[in-house]
């Protein structure tokens, strides 16, 4: 089984995939170590800003290495932003079958009230760099593409709308 879970920035995918593999002891792949392991490499010219590139550039390859894992029946936990609102349309019905899929979103009222609790628990997982420019404006407008782009893509979301730690533990895999 592969687990695919995608979401705007600071919605907890890692956290979610943490969970996942201390519950069922899968493996993870983070897109964003792909990521930032090409661009230090010097792979790609692309930088850490460059989010639709960066999602057309690293799509591809998680893609098949998802199919690798399900044609070796490896289970797989792939988590991170870089995920098309397509993705389905890249796989056939053997492979969608073996793929559970997690999109998280917050809405904007729940960034409202909990914004400096999102950035208190930005680094719980991994440390991340520099956060300063995070806004309340930023985070609402991430969350509005994810929830736009898949729920247009007919893909059901996880909205955080109140209660995130409830959220989160309801999601069935």
């Amino acid at each position: 089984m592969i687990i695919l879970i995608t979401g705007a920035s600071h919605t907890g995918k890692t956290l979610l995939s943490q969970k996942l593999l201390e519950r069922y002891r899968f493996p993870y792949l983070s897109v964003d170590h792909l990521k930032m392991g090409l661009i230090r490499s010097g792979n790609t010219d692309l930088t850490p800003e460059d989010d639709d590139k960066l999602t057309d550039y690293l799509w591809p390859v998680v893609r098949e290495m998802i199919k690798t894992a399900i044609e070796n029946d490896q289970n797989l936990i792939v988590e991170g932003c870089y995920i098309p609102y397509t993705w389905r349309q890249d796989l056939d019905e053997d492979y969608l079958a073996q793929i559970c899929f997690i999109c998280l979103a917050m809405t904007g009222e729940y960034i409202d009230s909990h914004f400096e609790e999102i950035k208190t628990h930005a680094s719980d997982i991994e440390s991340r760099l520099d956060d300063a420019g995070l806004t309340v404006d930023f985070l609402k407008d991430e969350n509005r593409k994810f929830i736009e782009g898949f729920g247009n893509a007919g893909e059901q979301l996880v909205i955080i709308k109140e209660d995130y730690d409830r959220t989160i533990s309801e999601i069935q895999i």
